[in-house]
């Protein structure tokens, strides 16, 4: 039998939110510059380009000072990374591992992919969230209007659960054990509490711990997911908590996204959810790929969008924490975020065009096929899914 929750709450965490490529990607160079004994990152996109370029100069910089680099890439996330770059971090004495490599003739088996995104330094800093190493996150000549995204810095215990989530997965892809130390990380003075989630194809934590705060909120839900493709169980419970007066309000993408079938059949939702009260905002300026859940001052961030195919398919990973001071920054952000973005009213929305309702409808019904035909393929085919070590 599983257990609830693979890792406990630790207290003595700091936490430190940074928004924006512009802040979070220096914060995160800086942080492999400063490495004595190693770095380790797990990423899902990860893309030959000017930022990849940043990057994998501070990794080969890191290993000429002696310093043991371990990239865990997903292998459907880094099919754009070039050979000659992939050559060029091998040669340094980078160690490079491929979650399940894609294979023909596979089909269920490469719908698993790794979604996570994850930098380790030293045992002791841990950066966590929603980005990519693309250039869409920082483009080169306009690095502002990158991807709207966040990435939280963490120090504390935490950090430890953070190395065995990296250790657990790369340990499966690589043939060359990774031999480091667990960090032994004491409580910080002053530092709060925090709990490492992780979803894969057996272990839904993210999901399971984002319902049980819907249902206990005194007073605010606030959500912000670059896919909003939410479970029944999540719809109830969202529609539920603003009957009883909760302030319930989803931040979703506008018409910048990179993916407008799925904001589509997204769309499809808000009627019910206007009628029972639940405000939904679309981001303008920009791509909005962040994810955050805020219950209360309760913050769930990390790689997992609202959206139930993903759930079911991908290894996630969100840094829960209750903190006071890191709410307010969410908080921050998240007016900032509204304030940048269009609300619909329930009159407004059932008062759209046609066409926009059968689109709706159309990529709903996709949506639904791909569902049905997905868990059919999950209880028929045989053969072993590549979750994470046990």
């Amino acid at each position: 039998m599983i257990e609830q929750y693979r890792y406990p709450w630790h207290n003595g965490n700091r936490f430190n939110l940074h928004v924006d490529g512009t802040r979070f990607f220096p914060a995160m160079l800086d942080a492999i510059g400063q490495a004595r004994r190693y770095v380790l990152m797990e990423m899902y996109l990860f893309e030959s380009g000017d930022l990849a370029e940043r990057f994998i100069a501070a990794f080969i910089a890191a290993c000429q000072r002696g310093v043991r680099v371990e990239l865990l890439l997903d292998d459907y996330g880094a099919s754009n990374l070039f050979k000659r770059d992939r050559q060029r971090l091998a040669a340094a004495g980078v160690g490079l591992a491929y979650y399940n490599p894609i294979k023909y003739g596979k089909l269920r088996r490469n719908l698993f992919r790794d979604h996570r995104k994850l930098l380790l330094v030293d045992g002791e800093l841990a950066f966590v969230g929603g980005a990519g190493i693309t250039n869409d996150f920082s483009p080169p000549n306009a690095p502002e209007e990158g991807w709207h995204e966040s990435m939280l810095e963490i120090r504390g215990p935490c950090v430890a659960d953070w190395f065995d989530v990296f250790v657990r997965n790369r340990n499966r892809w690589s043939p060359q054990w990774l031999e480091l130390p667990a960090p032994e990380i004491p409580p910080l003075p002053g530092g709060r509490p925090g709990r490492v989630a992780v979803n894969n194809p057996v272990r839904m934590e993210i999901k399971r711990s984002l319902l049980k705060h819907l249902r206990s909120a005194r007073y605010r839900i606030w959500i912000a997911t670059a896919y909003f493709i939410p479970s029944r169980k999540v719809r109830r419970a969202l529609r539920r908590a603003a009957d009883r007066g909760i302030d319930v309000r989803l931040l979703l993408p506008g018409p910048r996204t990179d993916l407008p079938p799925v904001r589509h059949a997204a769309r499809r939702y808000y009627g019910r959810l206007l009628r029972h009260g639940v405000r939904i905002f679309e981001y303008q300026p920009r791509f909005m790929h962040a994810k955050v859940l805020m219950c209360d001052k309760w913050v769930s961030t990390g790689s997992s969008n609202l959206d139930r195919w993903n759930l079911h398919w991908n290894l996630e990973a969100n840094q829960e924490v209750a903190d006071p001071v890191l709410a307010g920054s969410v908080e921050a952000m998240f007016e900032q975020d509204f304030g940048n973005a269009r609300e619909y009213t329930k009159e407004e929305w059932f008062a759209r065009a046609w066409h926009r309702r059968f689109l709706e409808h159309f990529w709903g019904w996709v949506d639904l096929l791909m569902e049905r035909q997905s868990q059919r393929r999950r209880h028929q085919d045989r053969g072993p899914a590549p979750p994470e070590e046990p």
